[in-house]
Formats: C-alpha cells, sequence, structure tokens
C-alpha cells in the first residue's frame, strides 16, 4: 500500500494571512439590513434631502428680503434729495422747483441752466413711495423662517432617529451573526486567531461600522443636498458665472476622494496595529499570576507598548493626511470665491451683461441681488462639501473595520458546528477507528503530529492510550471529537504490490484513491452530524475548564433540560455533593471566573459531574482524576468503572495503575500506535509500556512495602492519638466545600472499609476555636452569595481639564494646534465683511476705483485660502499628534495600573480579563473619539477654540456696527449653546449603560472564545450565543432611546439658527426704519453673528463623542486613582542583602476576598529553615496552593503572619521578595511568543543570554524536544502554549524557574503532567535545582516527596502533623494511613 501525499497540508489558514487594508464597498455595509430597515432609512434620507434644502431655501427667502430692504433704501435716498416729494404714492418733483423752471426757451436764462436744474426737467421714471411699511414685511419674513425653522426641527429629528435607530437594529444584527458564525468556527480556526484580537474586532470595529452607518449617513445626505441645492440656485440666478465655479469644483472631488483612499488604508493599518495590542492584553490579564510571579508587569507593559507605537504612527499621518487634504478642500474653494467674485464683477461691470443704468436704477440693484443670491448659492454649496468630509472619513474606517468582519462572517468553517448537515445513526454500537491517520495542526504544518495512525477501539471496551507527552495521545482524542479534520496526505491505494506491478507492466494507471480517516461503526465521521456526534462524546480533560455561573449550570451545560435529580446524581458520582452541599449558596455556588473560585479537585469533579450527566455513548477520559486527592480518586475511580460499563470508553493516563485494567491498552511513541495488548501482554512484550511501568513503580515500591510491613507489624496499636484523629476527622466531614463528605464515602463499601482504616473514632476536638461551633454558618452567611455583588460605582464624567493634564508633554503640539484653530475659526466672521463689502463695491461710481476695490477683495480671498491651508494641515497635524499620543500614554497608563492591581482585585468578576480588555479597547479610543479625529483633546479643542474664535471675532465686529442688534442674536446663543449641552448631558446617561451593557457581553464573549474548546466538546455553542445576544439586548434598547434624543436634541439645534434670523430680521426692520440703521449694517451684524452660531451648532452635534470621552476617562482616572492593597511598582519595604530563605507561617487565616465567608486557611503554623525542603501534602482544597500564594504575596492573611528571613512579608519589597522566589504551578502559562522568550521570562530584570537558556532547557529535559522542532527555540509555542503537549508546558515552566536562579522554589504540582520517563528525568533535574534553596512542594504523587525534610498534612486550613518521613511513619497518623492506601495524595 503506497501513501500518496500532497502539499495541501502546508496551505496557510486563512485567518492567518495578511488582510488588504479595505475590501468592502459603501453600500455592502448595509447588506444586513431588512424591508423595515430599508424603509427608515428611506425616510430618513428623504428627511435629510429635504432638511439639506431647507438653507438654499432661506437663501431664496434672504434674497426677497434683501430686495425689500433694498426698495426701502431707494425710496429712503430718494426721498433725501430736498427737491423730490411722494404724492400719490409716487415719488415726483417738488412743484415749487418745477413750476420756476417752466420758461420759453428763446429767453436768457437757458444759458444760465447748470446739469442739476436740466436734471429735473426729465420727467422722474414712476417709483412707488409711501407703500412698503418694512415692518410689515419683515413680519412676513419673520414668519416664513419660523415655518422653515419648525421643518428644519421635524426633519432632523426624523432623519437623525431613524438612521440612529436602523444602524442599532443592524449593528445588533452584525454583532449577533459575528459571534456566531466565530462560535461556528473550527478549532483550527481559533489556532490561527488570537483571542484577544476577537474581542477587539468585537468591540472596537463594530463600532466602526456603526460611526459609518448612522447619523453620519443622514449628516453627510443633508450636506450634499445642500450642496447641490446651493449650485442649482447659482445656475438659476446667474449660470454663467456658476459654471466658472463648477469648472473648478473637481479639484475639490479629487481632493475628497484621495482623502477617503488614504484614510481608510491607514485606519486598517492602525486598527491591525490595536487589534494586536488587544491580544497581548488579553493573553497578559488571561496569566496575570504567572506575570505577578515572575516580576513581568514592566515588561509587559512595555510589549503592550511596542504596539501602541505602531497605531500611533499610522494615527499620526492619517491626521496629516486629513489636515492636508482639508486645507487643500478649502484653498481650492476660496481660490474659487475669488475667481468667481472677479468675474462676477466683470459680468456686471465691465461687459455690462446685465441692464445698463445708473446705480441708483431699481433693476440695477436687482442685478445686485441675483449676483449675492449666486455667490452665496456656491459659499453654501461649497461650505457643505467641505463639512461633508468628516463624514466620508467615517465612511472609510467603518469600510476599513467591516473588511475583517464580513470576511469572517461570509467564510465558510471547513468544520461546521452548528450544521443541520449530516446523517444520524439510528443505533450507536461504539466502534472507532483510524485508518492511517497522519495529521498536522493548521498553526503548525511543517510538524507531523500523528504519522499513519490506525488503532482500532471496540464498543463497550475501554481502551487506554499510554506514552509519553507529545506523542499525539490528545491529538486523537480530538479527532474522534472532529475538532479537526485530518487533510489529504492519508489517501491509500486500493490494491497490492502485486497488483500495481502487473498494471504497471501494462502501462495502466493506477487504481483509485480512497480516503481512510477516522470511522465511528464503520461509517466515516465527517459524515456525520456533528453536534449528534459530539452529544454521543462525554469528556472529562486533564485542564477542566468551568463557567463562570453556578454549579449546577456548569453540570446542567453537560445536557440540555436535565433535572435537579438527575444533577445531584452526577454530583454524587462524582464525589462532589458533599462538598458542594456544604458551600452556603450549595449548587447555587458562582464558580468564578473559570472555575478560579473552585480548587482543582472540585474543578474536576464538577467536571466529571457534567460528563456523567450527559449519560454518553462513548466516554473520554483525558487524565480525569490526575488532580484529586486519594480518597476522591477512589470514589470517582469506582465511579467511573461503573459508568464505563457498556459504553466505549477511550482513557489517557499517566497513572498506569488507573488503566491497568483496560480491556487494551495502546502504547503510542512519535504519532504512532506502536503497540496494543492487555497488561500483562504488554509486559511480556517488554515495550513501550513496560518501559513506562518499570519506571514508575520503582519510585513507589520501596515505599509502599515498607508502609506494609508496618502495618503487618503494629495492626492491634492502629488509633491514631485522639486529638490528631479527631482534628482529621473533622476535616473530612465539616469542611465546607473543600473536603469528601463521609456520606458520600461510606455509599462504597470500600471506601467505607478505608474511611473506618483512616480516621478511628473519636469525639475530642483538637482546639475549643476549630470546634463544631466554629462551622457552623448562620442563617445570615447562607443568604450570601458566594460573589458579594457590589453596587456599581457611579462614574461622574472626568473633567476636561485632567485629561489635559495628560496631554502636557504635547503643549506644543496643542498650542500651534489651537492658533491653527484659532486662525481658521476667524474665517467665518471675514466671510461676513467681505461679503457686505461686495456690496459696497458697487455702488462705487469711479470705475477705476471700484476695480482697485474688487482686484484687492479677490487678493484678500486668495490670501484667506493660502493662510487656510497652512493652518487647517498645521491643526490636523498638530491635533492627531498630541491625540495619538495622549491615547497611547492612557492605553499605557491603564494597563500599567491594572497590571499594578493586587490578584485579589482581578478575583471580582467585574475584573475578568475579557471584560478588562473591553475596558481597555474602548476607553481610551473613546477618549480619543470614536469617530476618527473628533478627540477630547485633539479636534475637540480645535473645534471649542475655533468656536471661540469664530464667536469672540464676530461679536466684537457686530458690536462696533450696532449694540442693539447683537445684543438681541446674543439673546439666542445660550439657546444654541444649551442644545448641545442638553444633548451632551442626556448622552453621558447613555454612554455610561452602553459601557456597562458591552463589558457584559464582552465577559461573556471572552469566556466563550478562551473554552471554545470545552464548548465544543460539549456542543454548547447555540447556548453561549443565545446568552451573547441576550447580554447584547441592553445596549440595544439604549441605542434606541438614544436615538430619539439625539434626534430631537439635533433639530433643536439645527432650528435655532432659523428663530435667531426671524428675530434678528424683525428687529433689523424696527431699527432701519425707527433708527435709521443702514440695511446692509444689519446684514453685516446677522451674517456674522448666526454663521458663527452655527459653527457652534455643529460642534453640539459631536457631543456623543465628547461625552463618551468623559465617561471613559473617568473610567480610567479611577482605575488609576485607585491605590492597590499590595503594591507590585513600589521599592518601599524592606530589601536585605544576605537573603537566605527562612520561612515561618505563624497562625496565619485567610479568606478570598471574593468569598469572604470561606475559611481557608484557620490557624496555619509552620516553618522551613534555609536549605530545606517543605512538602504540603493533604485533600484538595485545604489549603497548600494558598499557603503558597501568600508567601509570593498575592494575598496578605487576614490575621497571622509569614516571615521570611524575620521579615513580615507585608512589609518586604513586593518586586524584591518576587524575584528571590521561582515557581513552577500545576497548570503552567505560557505566552504567545517563541520558546526562548518564554524561558528568558524566568528572569526580567536582566538580559538572559542564549548559552543561559539552553543550558536551563538542558536541567529541565526539554533541550533535544526543541532542538527536533523545525524553528528550534523560536518555535512560537501558541496561544497560552496551545500549539504543545502538557508535559512539554511543563518542563519549559521548569527551564522558567531554573533560569531565574531562585532562593525560594515553589514547585506546585511541577511534575504532575509528566510521562513517567520525563517525570523521573525531571525529578532529578527538581533535585539539583533544589540544592542550596529553600523548597516548598506541592504533589500528589507520594514518591516526589518522600526525601523532603519536612512534610506537613493540611486538614481544613491548618497542619496536623508534620515531619520527616519516617517519623510521620512512625507516628501512625494520618499520613501513614494515606500512604498505607497506596493512592498519591491530593
Amino acid at each position: 500500500m503506497l501513501p500518496r501525499t500532497t502539499s495541501k497540508n502546508n496551505e496557510k489558514d486563512p485567518g492567518n494571512t495578511e488582510q488588504p487594508a479595505i475590501r468592502v464597498g459603501f453600500f455592502q455595509l448595509f447588506r444586513f439590513a431588512t424591508c423595515n430597515e430599508v424603509l427608515m432609512m428611506v425616510f430618513g434620507s428623504v428627511c435629510a434631502v429635504l432638511h439639506g434644502s431647507a438653507q438654499p431655501l432661506m437663501l431664496l427667502v434672504f434674497g426677497l428680503l434683501t430686495d425689500t430692504f433694498i426698495e426701502y433704501d431707494i425710496e429712503l435716498n430718494e426721498l433725501r434729495d430736498d427737491r423730490k416729494e411722494c404724492v400719490n404714492n409716487t415719488i415726483q418733483w417738488k412743484r415749487n422747483y418745477t413750476e420756476g423752471l417752466v420758461t420759453p426757451l428763446n429767453q436768457s436764462g437757458w444759458g444760465l441752466m447748470n446739469n442739476s436744474t436740466l436734471e429735473m426737467l426729465v420727467p422722474l421714471m414712476p417709483r412707488s413711495c409711501g407703500l412698503l411699511d418694512i415692518e410689515y414685511e419683515m413680519t412676513k419674513f419673520a414668519f416664513y423662517y419660523v415655518g422653515i425653522g419648525a421643518a428644519v426641527f421635524l426633519l432632523g429629528y426624523f432623519q437623525i432617529s431613524l438612521w440612529v435607530t436602523a444602524a442599532a437594529r443592524q449593528i445588533q444584527l452584525i454583532r449577533k451573526m459575528y459571534f456566531s458564525k466565530v462560535m461556528r468556527m473550527e478549532i483550527g480556526w481559533f489556532d490561527c486567531t488570537s483571542v484577544g484580537e476577537l474581542n477587539t474586532r468585537m468591540s472596537d470595529d463594530i463600532n466602526k461600522i456603526n460611526d459609518a452607518i448612522a447619523d453620519q449617513v443622514a449628516i453627510f445626505l443633508q450636506r450634499f443636498t445642500t450642496f447641490v441645492c446651493g449650485f442649482c440656485i447659482g445656475f438659476v440666478k446667474g449660470w454663467k458665472l456658476t459654471l466658472v465655479i463648477v469648472a473648478a469644483s473637481p479639484l475639490i472631488g479629487i481632493g475628497a476622494g484621495l482623502m477617503a483612499l488614504f484614510v481608510a488604508k491607514l485606519t486598517g493599518m492602525e486598527l491591525q496595529a490595536y487589534a494586536k495590542a488587544g491580544a497581548v492584553a488579553d493573553e497578559v490579564l488571561s496569566s496575570i499570576r504567572t506575570v505577578a510571579a515572575f516580576g513581568g508587569e514592566r515588561k509587559e507593559v512595555e510589549r503592550y507598548d511596542r504596539n501602541l507605537i505602531s497605531a500611533q504612527r499610522w494615527g499620526i499621518r492619517k491626521g496629516l493626511i486629513m489636515g492636508f487634504f482639508t486645507g487643500y478642500m478649502w484653498l481650492i474653494i476660496f481660490l474659487c470665491y475669488a475667481l468667481a467674485f472677479w468675474y462676477g464683477s466683470t459680468l456686471v461691470v465691465d461687459t455690462e451683461e446685465y441692464t445698463p443704468g445708473t446705480l441708483l436704477q431699481a433693476n440695477k440693484y436687482n442685478d445686485m441681488t441675483f449676483l449675492f443670491q449666486v455667490f452665496f448659492g456656491v459659499l453654501i454649496a461649497a461650505m457643505n462639501l467641505g463639512q461633508a468630509s468628516p463624514c466620508l472619513e467615517a465612511f472609510a474606517a467603518g469600510r476599513g473595520a467591516a473588511t475583517i468582519i464580513f470576511e469572517t462572517i461570509d467564510r465558510e468553517p471547513q468544520i461546521d458546528c452548528l450544521s443541520e448537515a449530516g446523517y444520524k445513526l439510528d443505533r450507536v454500537k461504539g466502534d472507532i477507528e483510524f485508518h492511517n491517520v497522519t495529521f498536522f495542526y493548521p498553526s503548525r504544518p511543517e510538524v507531523k503530529i500523528l504519522d499513519q495512525l490506525s488503532v482500532t477501539v471496540k464498543s463497550g471496551e475501554t481502551t487506554a492510550f499510554v506514552g509519553p507527552s507529545g506523542a499525539g495521545k490528545s491529538t486523537a482524542i480530538q479527532l474522534i471529537q472532529r475538532f479537526y479534520d485530518p487533510k489529504e496526505g492519508m489517501y491509500f491505494l486500493l490494491s497490492t504490490p502485486e497488483i500495481e506491478d502487473y498494471l504497471d507492466t501494462l502501462w495502466l494507471p493506477p487504481p483509485p484513491f480512497k480516503a481512510l480517516l477516522v470511522t465511528l461503526d464503520g461509517h466515516d465521521i465527517r459524515g456525520l452530524n456533528i453536534q449528534w456526534l459530539r452529544s454521543l462524546i462525554g469528556i472529562v480533560e486533564q485542564e477542566p475548564v468551568l463557567f463562570a455561573t453556578s454549579i449546577a449550570e456548569n453540570i446542567r451545560y453537560g445536557r440540555p433540560g436535565v433535572s435537579m435529580e438527575d444533577i445531584i446524581t452526577a454530583a454524587k458520582e462524582a464525589n462532589a455533593y458533599s462538598f458542594i452541599m456544604d458551600l452556603p449558596q450549595r449548587f447555587d455556588t458562582l464558580v468564578g471566573e473559570g472555575g478560579g473560585q473552585m480548587s482543582g479537585g472540585q474543578k474536576q469533579r464538577i467536571a466529571i459531574a457534567r460528563a456523567l450527566v450527559r449519560n454518553p455513548r462513548i466516554l473520554l477520559l483525558d487524565m480525569a482524576t490526575s488532580a484529586l486527592d486519594n480518597e476522591s480518586e477512589a470514589i470517582v475511580q469506582e465511579a467511573l468503572d461503573k459508568v464505563r460499563m457498556g459504553r466505549t470508553t477511550i482513557s489517557i493516563a499517566h497513572r498506569l495503575s488507573t488503566i491497568k485494567n483496560a480491556d487494551v491498552i495502546v502504547g503510542f511513541e512519535h504519532g504512532r500506535a506502536v503497540e496494543r495488548g492487555k497488561h500483562n501482554e504488554l509486559l511480556e512484550r517488554k515495550g513501550v509500556y513496560f518501559t513506562l511501568v518499570t519506571l514508575q513503580s520503582q519510585g513507589d515500591k520501596a515505599l509502599n512495602e515498607k508502609a506494609r510491613q508496618m502495618a503487618d507489624k503494629e495492626e492491634e496499636s492502629e488509633k491514631l492519638s485522639l486529638s490528631r484523629a479527631g482534628s482529621y476527622r473533622a476535616s473530612l466531614s465539616r469542611r465546607g466545600g473543600l473536603r469528601s463528605s463521609i456520606a458520600a464515602i461510606t455509599s462504597s463499601k470500600r471506601s467505607r472499609s478505608q474511611l473506618s482504616n483512616l480516621i478511628p473514632e473519636s469525639s475530642v476536638s483538637i482546639a475549643g476555636e476549630l470546634g463544631p461551633s466554629a462551622y457552623v454558618v448562620s442563617p445570615a452567611d447562607e443568604s450570601k452569595n458566594a460573589f458579594p455583588e457590589e453596587e456599581e460605582e457611579l462614574v461622574e464624567p472626568a473633567p476636561v481639564a485632567r485629561i489635559l493634564k495628560y496631554n502636557i508633554p504635547e503643549w506644543p503640539y496643542m498650542l500651534f494646534g489651537s492658533i491653527g484653530a484659532a486662525i481658521n475659526g476667524g474665517v467665518n466672521p471675514v466671510y461676513s465683511l467681505l461679503f457686505s463689502q461686495i456690496l459696497a463695491t458697487f455702488s462705487i461710481t469711479d470705475p477705476v476705483v471700484q476695480r482697485r476695490e474688487i482686484d484687492s477683495i479677490c487678493l484678500f480671498f486668495v490670501m484667506v485660502g493660502v493662510v487656510s491651508f497652512f493652518t487647517q494641515m498645521l491643526q490636523g497635524y498638530a491635533f492627531s499628534k498630541s491625540g495619538e499620543l495622549l491615547t497611547r500614554r492612557l492605553r499605557r497608563l491603564g494597563f500599567h495600573a491594572m497590571l499594578g492591581q493586587e490578584i485579589g482585585w482581578f478575583d471580582d468578576h467585574r475584573n475578568s480579563p475579557g471584560a478588562l480588555t473591553t475596558r481597555l479597547a474602548t476607553d481610551a479610543s473613546q477618549v480619543q473619539g470614536f469617530s476618527l479625529e473628533r478627540t477630547a483633546t485633539g479636534s475637540q479643542i480645535g473645534m471649542i477654540v475655533n468656536s471661540l474664535t469664530n464667536i469672540g471675532v464676530a461679536v466684537i465686529m457686530s458690536f462696533c456696527f450696532s449694540w442693539k442688534l447683537t445684543l438681541l442674536i446674543l439673546c439666542f446663543l445660550p439657546f444654541i449653546a444649551l442644545s448641545g449641552g442638553f444633548q451632551a448631558k442626556m448622552l453621558t446617561g447613555f454612554a455610561k449603560q452602553d459601557k456597562q451593557a458591552m463589558e457584559a457581553a464582552g465577559r461573556i464573549s471572552g469566556e466563550a472564545l478562551n473554552n471554545i474548546r470545552t464548548i465544543a466538546g460539549l456542543g454548547k455553542e447555540k447556548s453561549f450565543v443565545d446568552i451573547y445576544e441576550a447580554q447584547l439586548d441592553a445596549p440595544y434598547r439604549a441605542a434606541l432611546k438614544k436615538a430619539y434624543v439625539y434626534g430631537a436634541c439635533y433639530g433643536f439645534a439645527q432650528c435655532v439658527v432659523f428663530l435667531t434670523n426671524s428675530a434678528s430680521y424683525r428687529f433689523g426692520g424696527y431699527l432701519v426704519r425707527q433708527e435709521g440703521l443702514h440695511f446692509s449694517l444689519v446684514f453685516r451684524v446677522i451674517s456674522a453673528i448666526v454663521t458663527s452660531g452655527t459653527a457652534l451648532g455643529r460642534a453640539s452635534s459631536y457631543t456623543p463623542d465628547y461625552a463618551k470621552a468623559k465617561i471613559s476617562a473617568a473610567r480610567f482616572f479611577q482605575l488609576l486613582d485607585r491605590v492597590p492593597l499590595i503594591s507590585v511598582y513600589s521599592e518601599k519595604g524592606d530589601k536585605w542583602d544576605n537573603f537566605q530563605g527562612n520561612i515561618d507561617f505563624i497562625d496565619c487565616k485567610f479568606t478570598y476576598p471574593t468569598r469572604p465567608d470561606i475559611q481557608v486557611l484557620n490557624g496555619l503554623n509552620v516553618s522551613v529553615k534555609p536549605g530545606q525542603t517543605l512538602a504540603f501534602v493533604g485533600s484538595s482544597g485545604c489549603g497548600k496552593s494558598t499557603s503558597v500564594q501568600l508567601l509570593e504575596r498575592f494575598y496578605d492573611p487576614d490575621h497571622g503572619k509569614v516571615l521570611i528571613d524575620g521579615h513580615d512579608s507585608t512589609r518586604i519589597s513586593v518586586p524584591f521578595l518576587r524575584s528571590k522566589i521561582g515557581i513552577v504551578s500545576q497548570e503552567p502559562v505560557l505566552f504567545d511568543c517563541s520558546i526562548a522568550e518564554n524561558i528568558k521570562y524566568g528572569d526580567n530584570q536582566r538580559e538572559i543570554g542564549m548559552n543561559e537558556v539552553i543550558g536551563a532547557a538542558k536541567k529541565a529535559q526539554l533541550h533535544d524536544f526543541v532542538m527536533s522542532l523545525p524553528e528550534k527555540y523560536d518555535t512560537n509555542v501558541g496561544a497560552q502554549g496551545s500549539q504543545l503537549s502538557r508535559g512539554q508546558k511543563q518542563r519549559i515552566a521548569i527551564a522558567r524557574a531554573i533560569i531565574r536562579d531562585p532562593k525560594i522554589l515553589l514547585l506546585d504540582e511541577a511534575t504532575s503532567a509528566l510521562d513517567t520517563e520525563s517525570e523521573k528525568t525531571v525529578q532529578e533535574a527538581l533535585d539539583k535545582a533544589r540544592e542550596g534553596r529553600t523548597c516548598i512542594v506541592i504533589a500528589h504523587r507520594l514518591s516526589t516527596i518522600q526525601n523532603s525534610d519536612i512534610i506537613a498534612v493540611m486538614s481544613r486550613g491548618f497542619v496536623i502533623e508534620k515531619g520527616a518521613h519516617d517519623e510521620l511513619m512512625a507516628l501512625k497518623g494520618a499520613y501513614y494511613k494515606l500512604v498505607t492506601t497506596g493512592a498519591p495524595i491530593s
């Protein structure tokens, strides 16, 4: 049989390829809109278009109003002539002048006439007078403005509320679809995709899509409509002039297009950098205990910061590009004005295109009105095109963010766990077979894990997989669960060599290929329904994962709809019932993030109960009892033996005693099954299994023999001293949530006999305080939740001054940015001055002076354009630089502050890694502003400076011309400001609600993605999708509520301008009539202040970002201001040179901060001298690991002291203390970097060379394995070391501890995950490493601790007996009994 392989194994996973910055068209952003949402958007668009036409419509009204003022002014000018009077509503020459002039022409007086008297002989053109009531006319126009204002309010309300509502509904769907699709992805996709990156995409990137499809679209449509309508008015009123301006407009379009292109690309790059930083933060926060133990806080902050620098660089470039193009567009606009004004004046003055006549003629004034309307029409059009550019930028950012989101949604998973496809067998027997399976992990296609594996597992039998770490045992189990599908490369010819030779002689092709992979009852599992397949399988893993919910819910995850009776039965079978019932909340006790509130043994038992409640057809036990103490293991093993009956069971175990009774034992080596048979057969064969058994039994043999001999000789003196036995029995029967109960133990005969040997009857308690009364739970205690729910603290929005304080290092940038913004702000009032000057130029009679004035105004336009170009660029660059530096500083400070908190802070469920990562991702970016560059300290300050300058210049200028009118208009400015302030106030509340609600969803998604294998194994993807969707309801409802408020505020802010015009022109009419104010000054004052007011209105439309920014900043400051109970950054505290390693625990009592009702340590007293080894033994949850955590100063004792070299641990410098301690944990945590970097992590205070790394690896028996990898020490270990077996991870962790050269070595189950051969060698390395060091060991296997100087047996949080191995055996106490049971100790 000839294997044929293909190159497909080497294909890179799609999740790992570099993505282009943008691949989603704008309209594709709306691909998830339903008919209702399309209707809402259409209606909202119609409203936006009508709203957009309001300003040009106002221009028509304005034209009529101007005509009225001009007519009135002409009438006044005419009647100022003493020779004219108003007779019968017509202006005529006064009679007494004309009558005296009528004389015969031949009289000599004719020659005496001058031009003035001759003029009076010409009859006046008919002009009405006394009919125009200017106040009445202005009242009429005031009503027009009020009407338009009311319409604008309604249109503004509907355009915003409908678009924001439609966006909220679409974003809700996108969030659901994205999370649902991510949960459907095959496990191989997760191997190639960082969980932290996915969390960042769910929070940050989807918000950017929201910005692109919500109110920005309505505002863009509104402004674009104003642009179009403005030009329409221009064409109608003066087509030649408008054509000249339109000819230059492509230059603006090109600028806007290029800006959108560059911004989209740079946004994509920036998002990628932030996603990487988010992945680092998630990894570090998930592994905070490891980071703290090795003093890696500052190193991790630097690693995080390195990713932020990259994002900052892209952000600054984006700001510069935007400033350049914004300045460019304003330059073009101003040049257009100069050209238009110059050409327009030529049409009116030089070519006399309009009706000729003197400037006092009415038709010439109408020509001027048209010219005025053309100018204003084009001005408004161009301004709105400029103001639409931030919207284009938001669209580009949204498209950039949508690229990866939508591609993930569109990606079809290679193994779709929620697919209905596939068939379900009517009857499952349970035969499993591997047919020459070759397998590579998608993330490491160059490393072969399984190499033509062929194994048969018969139904109803128990098959045990044994072999060294990394041999492929766990991988085989994952293939059964269909976490992965073996790729091509496992295809084999259906022929024999003879047939092939015969065919070859005939020149015929080889016979067809057939895929021989993994089958269940002869059916290829790839053809079976995946949910149905996984429902047949119950799995108990070596590192059990629990979810942050109650114990009952965790067990219920095993089978949906299971009754409470079944849950209790499963808990009893798994020997979990007793400790659960001793907890105050019993089955309703919350287990914490990742089961962090439970001991290892408790977690394992809950996981076993979860598997048992499933009633599975196939049972997979991946070191299922590795974390249990000996009593629990005996009971659970018996329970597992019972449930195995009639089921196909595959067991992986390093403790060979647990599998020697298996029906078949399969020996694995280098990804192949090298031997198969029963225990005795394999021993006779003397292969892999024989080697493993021999090595393991040698360590325990002498110890067990000695114990049995002593037991036989002294059978009669079996009872222990009363106090010791009493306390130990109490420890088993009364310890709340941390012990096996007598009731559960006596349920089996074997256990009952063991227990009666172990604990003789006694009624004497060891000490008064430890009597029964000390453990009675009061009703008040029972009512407490295991997690005391603290009320969410109210966060007051942060003052802007404090945000600015963090921006102080960038004051030069902010100063220059503010100067640029101030100059840009002065441009609006300059418009008003220029356009009122336009009127003045046409009233000049001298053509030479008139042309000089016109040319100077055109030149002034060009100057303003050039200045605006440079100041816009200066503002864009300076504020993006200061904003990006602030964002980086805040993110860095926030992360620095998080890592500086004590470990107890992370135990709080509100500070779970998912919630903190979400907070870190969104808070800093909100301070910078969700819509790019609209930042709290970036363009927000620019906008404030801009608005203040704008209003300041306008008000000063206006007061000079008419203080009365100015005062009236200023009365309306507070309303404009109020609308913005009201909007900010309302949205501050929403920002807080959004934040909390999205954090809750972030916790769910973080937990689901971090534990995806467990969820997939349980087939609970749909459940987590449902929980996540339920968490999205609150922010969704808040978003809908926000839409209406935001709409109303926006409508009000827009209509205030029209109401202001209404009152101003009415009062202006009064001043013109009653006080003789010239009408041009009325225009000058109103246009100056109202255009400034609209700038304020525009600023108010950005308040959502500002509100979010202030709330986010407040959350940040709350974190920065928190003083940790144990400071890891402080250098204060005791330090001494001659560090010995003398340790004393003196009457230590301790409860975990999140579960104050459970006493974990209850008067711990134990000492260890320098260079000695102290071993802690005892049942799960008795406080062994907790005592180690007190020594590390993860926590401080509530009562008592921990002394190191006579110094109280609470007074020792934390970095100094931890630098002297090395730790190897039960479940080692590795970081997503190379093997060498992980080993170097052992000492973060200095630079470590490769020679040291290799030396440490050799001591930890790691070097040979590493050298067999293609990239050797540069091999990436994957997220949390996922690319390595547990044994390989453990050896890296040991090398990491060795390189630290610690004075105190803590070994918490350091060899529990190793196969027998590795364990022996690593144990030798550890024995060497222990020389001259104080060492504390926690171990289940007695062989690893029998040589310890002191063995302390713990129970119920205190030491019940201690001494060397021989002393304790002679005592015949608890330790002696534990040894004689023959099982390892937990």
